[in-house]
């Protein structure tokens, strides 16, 4: 099967990507600005399965006429694009009555916005196909969290977007799901996440432990494999069994 992965070259992107290289995927897959980045994953990937295609596009997502482009691009490459996974996101964290306009905007439009102008440009050939699965990256904290109200409301309306995606293309062989990350050490949680929260996860997690990249990159391609095509419309914890945070 042919993955497409928005913010593929870092982090649970850049995991899903090599996962589905090992998995026997081809893959193609954005980035935003680091070429360098993208072109680590695209050697990783060819050492891991000599011959695999996969090919990395930059890509602003929050622009709807670049998705459109891009997607056109992946689809005269590769004709078909099987699995979706909107993963690229951002935060800018703020209390509500200090968050800006631009903050707020920016959020939405990435961690939102970018999801929807993805699932509408591969919809077509996904409903052409009758087949179809699309995997949308939310977050633990889309039920809420401390000075980041505009992060939670964009993670929070994936779920009724792939719930309504759920519906109306089910019966066309058309899967959608959300998966729902715990603490996983990643470039965006070492940047932004204080020293107290990995304590707490790890104080209070039953696993005890914060998660590996891999162990969320094998539940989103599970959902893309024939054994997942009765999964659908739901939201999947991969959390270690502690789902809300301060």
């Amino acid at each position: 099967m042919m993955m497409f992965v928005t913010g593929g070259s870092r982090g649970i992107g850049r995991a899903i990507v090599l996962n589905g290289i090992r998995e026997g995927h081809d893959v193609a897959f954005t980035y935003v600005r680091n070429a360098g980045l993208a072109r680590e994953v695209e050697q990783e990937a060819c050492a891991l399965r000599p011959g695999a295609r996969c090919r990395a596009h930059q890509l602003d997502v929050r622009q709807a006429a670049d998705v459109e482009r891009v997607s056109e691009a992946v689809l005269e490459d590769v004709e078909s694009v099987d699995v979706v996974v909107c993963n690229a996101g951002t935060n800018r964290d703020n209390l509500l009555v200090s968050m800006s306009d631009d903050e707020w905007h920016d959020v939405i439009a990435t961690n939102l916005h970018g999801s929807f102008y993805v699932c509408r440009a591969f919809l077509p050939a996904m409903l052409a196909n009758r087949f179809g699965r699309i995997v949308l990256i939310s977050s633990i904290v889309h039920n809420g969290a401390t000075g980041q109200s505009n992060y939670c409301a964009s993670k929070a309306a994936l779920h009724g977007l792939a719930g309504s995606i759920a519906k109306e293309y089910g019966r066309r062989g058309i899967t959608a799901n959300v998966v729902i990350p715990g603490f996983f050490d990643t470039p965006m949680t070492r940047e932004t996440l204080p020293a107290a929260n990995k304590e707490f996860w790890i104080k209070y997690c039953p696993a005890g432990r914060i998660g590996e990249l891999d162990e969320i990159a094998k539940v989103v391609t599970f959902l893309a494999s024939d054994g997942g095509g009765f999964i659908n419309g739901q939201a999947i914890p991969v959390t270690g069994g502690l789902d809300w945070v301060v």
